[in-house]
């Protein structure tokens, strides 16, 4: 089971996930943590095929071949994969999981919304979650000396999600992997999605069976006004991460929403809905 640590400020947060990185393993250029963040702390992670309910699971094929058949002039990439992520990226409900590699993103989509209730941000190290892996995929990674797959790496050795699911027949697996830069949303959101072996595995099922691969913060409702606050002081906000008129319109409807029932002169707090392509925040 992972222990959610209770964070009272933005100090509390900064300095959790500053442990968290120093208590991650190697040494890498960069952090191998991935971070996702929850707008309820009492919301899991669940795909959003997941939550479309029971046998929901058994339509993914069938998703994904349609998907592709109606959105074929959009031509993301030549693998599976590539579709895999334009659809999770546009709202078909799929298996995959919006993760971040920074820590800031993920606290924007933990308090973006829900203003008052609890939030929590959730961090998986992702070197050693590979380390996991069936050898099929644990090599090529590690001979490709990557954190994370990427769409073509995971296609080579994995061409189909039944192809991915033949090597987690003994036991469920997760791996990361970025998507393609299909937009400035995924880029500037720092993107990462998690997939599991088998459409019905679930990612905390998983992570309360792998003891220490995983950290959770839960936010207070008072640390959550702060943390964003913050955030909007150095530009982590809709109109960043989400450019364009969706996330400028956002942006503009959170920040002119009354706190607590109150008219505000010139400002507020956003409460925006969670864009489609970010399962981070409210699930769907």
């Amino acid at each position: 089971m992972v222990t959610m640590e209770t964070v009272l400020s933005w100090r509390e947060f900064d300095d959790a996930i500053a442990a968290a990185d120093s208590g991650s393993g190697e040494p890498h250029a960069r952090s191998s943590l991935v971070f996702r963040g929850l707008a309820r702390a009492t919301y899991r992670n669940r795909s959003s095929i997941e939550r479309s309910g029971h046998g929901a699971a058994a339509l993914e094929p069938h998703l994904i071949r349609n998907f592709r058949k109606y959105a074929h002039r959009e031509q993301p990439g030549p693998s599976m994969w590539d579709w895999l992520s334009l659809a999770q990226h546009h709202g078909l409900p799929t298996r995959l999981l919006d993760w971040t590699f920074s820590p800031l993103v993920a606290a924007h989509f933990a308090t973006a919304t829900s203003p008052g209730a609890e939030a929590v941000v959730w961090a998986v190290d992702c070197v050693q979650a590979h380390q996991q892996l069936p050898g099929e995929l644990r090599d090529p990674l590690e001979a490709e000396g990557a954190m994370v797959f990427t769409t073509e790496l995971l296609a080579e050795h994995s061409p189909t999600l039944e192809a991915l699911d033949a090597l987690g027949d003994e036991a469920p697996f997760v791996l990361f992997f970025e998507p393609p830069s299909l937009d400035d949303r995924i880029v500037n959101q720092s993107a990462v999605l998690s997939v599991m072996s088998g459409a019905a595995a679930s990612m905390d099922d998983w992570l309360d069976d792998h003891e220490g691969l995983a950290h959770a913060w839960r936010i207070t409702a008072d640390a959550k006004a702060e943390i964003r606050e913050r955030l909007d002081r150095v530009n982590i906000n809709e109109r960043v991460l989400m450019p364009g008129l969706d996330g400028l319109a956002a942006w503009l409807r959170r920040y002119y929403t009354p706190v607590d029932g109150e008219p505000l002169a010139d400002g507020g707090t956003m409460v925006p809905p969670v864009a489609a392509g970010n399962d981070q925040g409210e699930p769907r």
